[in-house]
């Protein structure tokens, strides 16, 4: 049964012991609570974006220190992502800051990549922006695992938010990921100076998706200085475990990433989260531009008495959701 705002509302805003109580057990209804996936995130071209997303350090209309490049060649990205696998990584993501791939070189650059990460065992995510039908065939010809599109907020906030694009833009790309037959990653930013009421609507964006993302990575803003929500009000860390916790309990067999910011959040935090119901994390040092908690995660896997998901696990979960690899 598709759920209403209501619905969404009534859970998000239950108290925090009976809500963490209810995603822990759907959690463990669907996965194993004590293995996380670790991702890892290239930007493999950087700055000079066109879109004036209000949050990002890429965007051309925004005065940052972010050092731009252009797109990097295949060999370097298909590197980089053996690396990551020695280091337990068994997803590897692609950011570009584009509007949209072009249909020319570099986009059969990044195909390439795309194959490359997949002869290596690991799974293999892009971000590339607005996307054609016809492109995300080809990028599912090449074996693309999953296509990351966020929402970003609720569809009442967005305009605050990107002017150049959208809400509509984006599920129409969302739309075409899925006609490909290559899974989604989408979900979205917290602490933008949005109401509870906008993270309760992109939540009910995101699991009356038809259907809901195979993960959900949930973002607390980075603040940077030169972006306009520099000086964006500190979001209370209880509402990231609200939406961890009422993501995972209506999209019960995605992935929920805690994604950018954690190198902000308490080990407290993250704990909670993952108790919560979030089962993956992007490792590493740099989460595209932003620093990231790096060799902290083993140390804290640790501590929790978790371990990072192996390959085999992930290629099970998959196969067990129906999702081509």
């Amino acid at each position: 049964m598709t759920p209403t705002r209501q619905d969404i509302r009534q859970v998000y805003e239950l108290p925090i012991p009976e809500l963490v109580f209810r995603a822990a057990s759907v959690h463990r209804q669907h996965h194993d609570p004590l293995a996380v996936q670790k991702c890892t995130l290239n930007s493999i071209k950087t700055g000079k974006c066109s879109e004036d997303c209000a949050y990002c350090p890429q965007s051309a209309h925004h005065d940052t220190e972010v050092e731009s490049h252009g797109l990097k060649n295949a060999e370097e990205v298909v590197e980089a992502a053996r690396q990551a696998r020695a280091q337990g990584a068994t997803r590897f993501c692609l950011g570009a800051a584009w509007r949209g791939p072009r249909d020319n070189g570099d986009f059969e650059n990044v195909l390439e990549m795309v194959r490359g990460i997949r002869s290596l065992g690991m799974e293999a995510c892009v971000t590339l922006g607005l996307l054609t039908d016809d492109q995300a065939a080809r990028l599912a010809e090449a074996g693309l695992t999953s296509y990351n599109h966020n929402l970003d907020t609720s569809p009442e906030y967005y305009d605050k938010i990107i002017t150049t694009r959208t809400f509509e833009d984006r599920l129409r790309t969302i739309g075409h990921v899925r006609n490909a037959g290559v899974s989604v990653c989408s979900g979205g930013i917290i602490g933008m100076g949005e109401e509870r009421e906008d993270r309760i609507g992109l939540l009910h964006s995101l699991a009356t998706l038809n259907p809901p993302p195979e993960s959900v990575p949930i973002n607390v803003l980075v603040k940077v200085k030169g972006t306009p929500l520099e000086n964006a009000e500190d979001i209370d860390p209880i509402e990231l475990v609200r939406c961890v916790a009422t993501a995972r309990i209506f999209m019960p067999t995605s992935r929920v990433r805690l994604s950018a910011g954690r190198l902000q959040m308490s080990d407290e935090l993250q704990a909670l989260c993952f108790v919560a119901g979030a089962n993956s994390i992007f490792a590493g040092e740099k989460l595209l531009t932003t620093e990231n908690p790096g060799e902290r995660d083993d140390a804290l896997f640790a501590r929790l008495g978790m371990r990072s998901e192996t390959a085999g696990e992930s290629a099970r979960e998959r196969e067990t959701a129906g999702i081509a690899q």
